[in-house]
């Protein structure tokens, strides 16, 4: 059963995600911000399969709840349309696959170098207090530059917002 479930997991956060993108049936942005919360929600799944019960939580809350609710209120605010088809720009598509190919690049040659397959010891155990502690001591810079780049997307909502700029 459990496998079976994983494959299903697996497939919807895959064809969620492509519809996010390629969507054939609409270009509405709504849309997209819909199939994104069905991503998301299936990949919850996936952590509950892997018993990340606090991580497939987090997920749900932060990701499915308020990120998914911003994206919305930007869509609902800038008033966008549905997206007419345009012209196919190739230099744009020749610098995405470059841009592609180097970011598989770095994460083949992490892989690669990272020990996968060998006996691996998870870093956590345990409660989310000890996760708590890690993110605080450890990973505190990272968890800051996070801080601040939420804060530079709410300014940033907040000037696209607006109708004029005084």
């Amino acid at each position: 059963m459990e496998a079976l479930l994983f494959y299903i997991f697996s497939a919807l956060t895959l064809i969620c995600g492509l519809l996010v993108v390629a969507n054939p049936f609409t270009r509405n942005p709504v849309t997209s911000a819909m199939f994104l919360v069905l991503t998301i929600m299936s990949m919850a799944g996936l952590f509950v399969l892997l018993n990340a019960f606090f991580l497939a939580a987090v997920q749900i809350m932060v990701y499915a709840g308020a990120v998914i609710v911003l994206f919305l209120f930007v869509i609902m605010l800038l008033d966008i349309q549905e997206v007419e088809k345009r012209r196919i720009n190739f230099f744009s598509i020749g610098l995405g696959m470059l841009a592609l190919l180097s970011i598989g690049g770095i994460l083949v040659k992490a892989i690669l170098t990272s020990g996968v397959g060998n006996e691996l010891h998870p870093v956590l155990e345990g409660t989310t207090r000890k996760l708590g502690v890690k993110l605080f001591t450890d990973y505190v810079l990272p968890f800051e530059i996070m801080g601040v780049l939420l804060l530079v997307g709410m300014v940033g909502v907040i000037l696209l917002s607006k109708k004029t700029l005084r």
